[in-house]
């Protein structure tokens, strides 16, 4: 109904359009306030969007790069450990788990976008071979449900499921992950094969240093942008302005957001490139891989049927060897 009566407004034929100017003033208005109102909630949601790992989804098609970096350290610049754990092997068209550990000091507090202290976040890429996904919820068992909780993981693109994203979700509460995944099936997908795959993993704790525009944050250390002398500092609502005076009598202004701690004073010479402010970045990223075998079951029968047949051998070359030794005792007796 809403929409019929939208498509009335902007139609140019309408007889109240033309025969009433009053009524197509009040058409026009209408039509301006829906669409600003539109344009506003957009944009209030984009802002709301711009979050890990947000920026690597709408980014780069793929996070792993050819060098085999994952594409979250051109924004986390810290290097951090990470640890992931998975089985060894795992057969076809089963559901197995994947653990994730960020560890990091959970007493520290990082820099917001505000400018305040607050907890870390926590975010991950983990790159599945081709053909694993994340698990179907009605195949995940009760008792692996308990251990991942309520959180929320999403495959990377509809044209990578094999790649899974998840974050920023509080550190606290997730410095350890639990990915359901299920294994492909070679039966059924004739380009799966029986092999041992690699599994790759990016994860970050905190907020990064750089924006993916190239523009810094307000968690990472600000430079001075000239050599000369500060003449004043001067903060605002959101930013400080260092001034800085040259040789040459030129002021040069670099605006700093709130967050960083200065280090420097008005009155003190500073040169090129010397800091300014503190570091306050308490997070990082890191990355880990390890590796998955896909194990056909006839191999894993096959080698039962081994060891059993070798269990079967020794134990019958026992039996035979007293059965001798019985032979040899009585004809010693004779």
């Amino acid at each position: 109904m809403q929409n019929n009566q939208v498509r009335h407004f902007v139609d140019p034929h309408s007889p109240s359009r033309v025969n009433n100017p009053h009524l197509a003033v009040g058409h026009r208005f209408i039509i301006g306030l829906a669409s600003f109102l539109f344009i506003s909630t957009n944009l209030s949601f984009a802002e709301k969007a711009e979050a890990y790992p947000i920026y690597a989804q709408q980014g780069y098609e793929n996070p792993r790069e050819a060098t085999g970096r994952i594409v979250c350290a051109n924004c986390h610049l810290a290097q951090k450990p990470v640890d992931i754990e998975v089985p060894q092997a795992v057969l076809p068209d089963t559901v197995f788990e994947a653990v994730i550990k960020i560890p990091y000091d959970q007493q520290v507090q990082q820099v917001l976008g505000t400018g305040k202290k607050g907890p870390l976040n926590v975010g991950a890429v983990l790159v599945l071979p081709e053909g694993f996904k994340l698990a179907p919820s009605d195949r995940i068992p009760e008792e692996m449900k308990s251990r991942i909780g309520k959180l929320y993981i999403s495959p990377y693109s509809e044209t990578k499921p094999n790649i899974l994203v998840v974050g920023p979700v509080p550190g606290k509460k997730y410095s350890e992950m639990v990915f359901p995944i299920l294994s492909p099936d070679p039966a059924k997908d004739k380009s799966i094969h029986y092999l041992n795959y690699p599994v790759y993993l990016g994860a970050n704790r905190g907020r990064g240093q750089v924006y993916p525009n190239g523009k810094k944050s307000n968690n990472t250390v600000y430079n001075s942008p000239a050599t000369g002398k500060i003449t004043a500092i001067t903060p605002s609502a959101t930013t400080t302005t260092v001034s800085i005076q040259t040789a040459t009598n030129q002021t040069i202004d670099e605006v700093i957001p709130l967050g960083p701690e200065f280090i420097v004073s008005v009155g003190q010479n500073v040169v090129a490139d010397q800091p300014l402010t503190n570091n306050p970045n308490v997070g990082g990223f890191g990355q880990g891989e390890t590796e998955i075998v896909l194990q056909n079951p006839a191999r894993v029968q096959g080698l039962l049927a081994f060891f059993t047949a070798v269990v079967f051998a020794q134990v019958f070359l026992v039996l035979k060897k007293k059965q001798f030794e019985k032979v040899q005792l009585s004809e010693m007796n004779f």
